[in-house]
C-alpha cells in the first residue's frame, strides 16, 4: 500500500522519479530508475518480462535478474503490488491504492476494479483482537 493509501503520479521525469524512490526508501541507482520510469509511465499491469523488454527497448540495458531484484524491492517497499494470478502468472502493479482486480483468462489482460465496488462480507467468527492488513480479491472471467 502507497504511504498515503493513494496512487503513485505518472509520466514522472527522472529526478521526480528518484524523489519518488527516495519517499520509500529506495536508493535511487541508474537501473531503479529507468525501470521505475518505465513501470509509472501509466497505471499498468506488467510481468518482469514485459519490464525486461520494454526498459531495454528504450535503450537501456538491465539485466533479467535486476529487472526481478527491483521489482521485489519495489514490492517489499510498497511501491508497487504484486498481483499473483496463478504460479506461472506474476504482474506488478503500479497503481497501489486500495483496488482489485479482473483477469480476463481468454487476453490475459489485468483490469482495475475499485475498492469500495466489491462488497466483502466477512465471516462473524473473525476473532476481535485482528486487524485486516489487506484484501486482494481477483475475478477470473472467460467467454462463453
Amino acid at each position: 500500500m502507497n504511504m498515503n493509501n493513494q496512487p503513485a503520479s505518472y509520466g514522472l521525469d527522472k529526478d521526480q522519479i528518484a524523489d519518488l524512490l527516495a519517499r520509500y526508501k529506495i536508493t535511487p541507482t541508474r537501473q531503479r530508475v529507468e525501470i521505475a520510469e518505465f513501470m509509472f509511465r501509466m497505471p499498468q499491469h506488467l510481468s518482469a518480462e514485459k519490464i525486461l523488454e520494454g526498459v531495454n527497448h528504450d535503450m537501456h540495458r538491465v539485466s533479467r535478474a535486476t529487472v526481478y531484484n527491483t521489482m521485489g524491492l519495489f514490492t517489499s517497499k510498497g511501491l508497487v503490488r504484486e498481483v499473483l494470478i496463478d504460479r506461472e502468472r506474476l504482474f506488478y502493479d503500479s497503481n497501489n491504492s486500495t483496488h482489485h482486480h479482473i483477469y480476463d483468462i481468454d487476453t490475459g489482460d489485468l483490469h482495475d476494479v475499485q475498492g469500495d465496488a466489491i462488497n466483502i462480507s466477512l465471516l462473524t467468527g473473525l476473532s476481535q483482537d485482528v486487524d485486516i492488513v489487506d484484501t486482494d480479491v481477483i475475478i477470473r472471467v472467460s467467454r462463453r
